[in-house]
C-alpha cells in the first residue's frame, strides 16, 4: 500500500542507543498526538487479548549529523510542515512541562537538536531530508 503522506524521523547519530530509542519514541508520539488519523485500529491476538493502536503506516528513519537536522527544521518550516522536535537540553528533565521550558529557554537557531519527526506529503518529506541517509 503506497501512503500519501510520509512519516519521516531524523535523530542525530552521535547519541547513545538508549537517547536515540527515547528519542525516537517521543518524536512518534507527538505524530500521533498531532496526527490522530494515522493512528491504525486496535490489535487483537487469536485469544482475544486486546492491544493498543499503533501508528498504520511505516516511519523511516534518517540519522543526521547537529547541521543536519538544523537544515533539516528550516526547510520544514519553509515549507509550512511543523515537526516535532527533542533537544539535548530534554534529556536533563523528568517531566513534559519541564521539557518545554528548556526549549522555550532557547532560540530556534540555538537550539541543540538530537531529533526531528514529521509527516507531510511524500514529495514534500523528500525535499525536507534531501541528502539524508537511513539511520543505520
Amino acid at each position: 500500500m503506497q501512503f500519501d503522506t510520509k512519516i519521516a524521523v531524523v535523530i542525530r547519530t552521535d547519541l547513545e542507543t538508549w537517547q536515540k530509542l527515547n528519542v525516537a519514541a517521543f518524536l512518534a508520539g507527538g505524530i500521533a498526538a498531532a496526527f490522530p488519523q494515522c493512528v491504525g485500529e486496535p490489535y487483537e491476538d487469536g485469544s482475544g487479548t486486546g492491544y493498543l493502536s499503533l501508528i498504520g503506516q511505516p516511519i523511516l528513519i534518517f540519522g543526521a549529523d547537529r547541521p543536519a537536522l538544523s537544515r533539516a527544521l528550516e526547510r520544514a518550516l519553509a515549507r509550512g510542515v511543523r515537526p516535532a522536535i527533542y533537544t539535548e537540553d530534554m534529556f536533563r528533565t523528568t517531566h513534559d512541562a519541564a521539557n518545554r521550558e528548556v526549549v522555550k529557554a532557547v532560540a530556534r537557531p540555538d537550539l541543540n537538536l538530537v531529533g526531528l519527526a514529521m509527516r507531510a506529503e511524500r514529495k514534500v518529506i523528500d525535499k525536507i531530508l534531501d541528502g539524508l541517509k537511513f539511520h543505520n
